[in-house]
């Protein structure tokens, strides 16, 4: 107990790092408190800060900054209008492949009670029963919850309206008075906050590389994988690579939940056969060329974070945040990583 008094009076001596921590401390209670009330503000500034990072290169290249800002916020709003054009025909697989459950359940019955049959040592009936049954509900459970979430969608009609109003008018003023609404903040922290500016400077590099890293990263996979679907036929191509270009934002244990989706549109479409396996064998293509090739070229200079740290952050926030959590897994894990690395034993802090 003593070790631990004493480690809380170091902390509470030094007001750098007390100040720090209470930044943190209140900020996180804040989001979490008003994610709901205040959800277009936080996806306004999420927007921002990726359009912030093509505003900084377009600058960095010689344009000037209303030229920069015009650029950034024109593919921000075309963006958003082919989003609009896309939509529907989403909405529209993603019902017809929720409904295409039950015959993929009945293919992979009739594929599983035939193995005992062809390997009697290896797997007996009742373990297929006991596979098919499990398999079974966890599938139609699915199937169900992405019709039920499609319908959600639909219905929410009004609220997405409302976001597309309201998020691109405060990211276009969060661009255009970045400097201003920074320094709005930055007057209420005390004189010497040396340590919280570190550590916000080291955030906001490692994410900048990261972010304009995976915007790039999302949107050639994303194209890749449609042409390639559209060529060898696969239906709901579309719906296909929208599913793998979003997986890439969480990295590692993205690739095999979009496996899942493209296996079982290429086994209902045209069964056990050397087409099925053309399908799988190309989206394996397309998985290894970008951890190979396209991931070292795009994140030379991003954050440097061990994968089991990797991992560990995105089990961990989806764990308590769900979808939203496993996205923003990395940034937070980039601002731990930034807190620690700032921590007294390792740099020297003015007291």
């Amino acid at each position: 107990m003593q070790l631990f008094f004493d480690w809380y009076g170091n902390i509470a001596r030094n007001n750098q790092l007390a100040l720090l921590l209470a930044l943190l401390g209140v900020g996180t209670v804040f989001v979490v408190l008003t994610a709901h009330i205040l959800a277009p503000l936080y996806a306004a500034v999420t927007f921002a800060f990726v359009l912030q990072v093509a505003m900084d290169r377009m600058t960095r290249a010689g344009l000037s900054k209303g030229m920069a800002l015009g650029i950034a916020f024109g593919l921000f709003v075309a963006a958003i209008l082919a989003l609009l054009g896309l939509i529907p025909l989403l909405l529209r697989q993603l019902v017809q492949f929720s409904g295409q459950f039950p015959t993929f359940v009945s293919k992979a019955e009739a594929f599983l009670d035939d193995l005992p049959r062809q390997y009697p040592a290896l797997v007996t009936h009742e373990q297929i029963d006991a596979m098919t049954g499990q398999a079974r509900d966890g599938l139609l459970h699915f199937g169900q919850g992405l019709a039920h979430y499609a319908g959600v969608t639909v219905i929410g009609v009004v609220t997405v309206l409302v976001y597309l109003i309201i998020v691109p008018i405060m990211v276009f003023f969060m661009l255009k008075d970045k400097n201003k609404i920074v320094g709005w903040f930055t007057s209420f922290l005390p004189e010497h906050h040396q340590l919280a500016s570190a550590v916000w400077v080291d955030v906001h590099r490692q994410l900048q590389n990261f972010v304009g890293g995976k915007v790039l990263q999302v949107l050639i996979v994303s194209t890749v994988s449609f042409i390639i679907f559209h060529l060898v036929g696969l239906n709901y191509a579309p719906l296909l690579a929208v599913i793998i270009g979003v997986c890439v934002l969480i990295p590692y244990i993205g690739a095999a939940f979009a496996f899942l989706p493209v296996a079982i549109v290429a086994t209902l479409q045209w069964g056990f056969t050397w087409d099925m396996a053309i399908a799988i064998g190309a989206y394996g293509i397309i998985h290894a060329l970008d951890g190979n090739v396209l991931v070292p070229f795009l994140f030379a200079e991003a954050v440097a974070i061990h994968p089991v740290a990797i991992i560990g952050a995105i089990l961990f926030f989806g764990g308590i945040w769900g979808l939203w959590g496993v996205f923003f897994a990395i940034p937070l894990a980039v601002l731990i990583k930034a807190v620690i690395e700032a921590w007294p034993h390792r740099t020297a802090i003015a007291r």
